[in-house]
């Protein structure tokens, strides 16, 4: 067996999530669990009321991020996550908090393990990187 991960490669990530509709399950599932966890609420609390234009822009984010279709820059124009979200001041804890709800909305995906050990290694990256933005901005 290969050690070497077919995910990253063309639409390989995008396949493996179910495509369209699965990245809709997990982003629905996302924002499900955090509206419902206690140790969530500083992390909604950072969001509209109205989660449908959130769930939305994760789901197309998501998609081209994966090597999908490029929905997020067809209906929404470019982006880059860490300056976008440098307009909050992100810390470690609601970075933690993003990623911790992102990992129980994966682990209720039907995705091979492997796929939802590298979704979740993936997202750290922009989560990191987020965080840092918000340093930088906010001191």
């Amino acid at each position: 067996m290969s050690s070497v991960s077919p995910f990253g490669t063309g639409d390989a990530s995008y396949q493996a999530a179910g495509g369209i509709d699965g990245l809709r399950r997990l982003v629905d599932d996302f924002y499900r669990l955090m509206d419902e966890l206690p140790d969530m609420v500083d992390l909604r609390s950072m969001h509209p009321e109205s989660l449908e234009q959130s769930r939305d822009k994760l789901t197309c984010f998501l998609s081209g991020w994966l090597g999908g279709p490029r929905l997020f820059s067809e209906k929404y124009g470019p982006i880059s996550i860490p300056s976008f979200h440098a307009q909050w001041p992100i810390g470690e804890a609601l970075s933690g908090a993003w990623l911790s709800c992102m990992e129980r909305a994966i682990s209720l995906q039907p995705f091979s393990p492997e796929f939802a050990e590298y979704l979740l290694t993936q997202l750290r990256v922009p989560a990191h990187r987020v965080v840092q933005a918000s340093r930088t901005r906010h001191g």
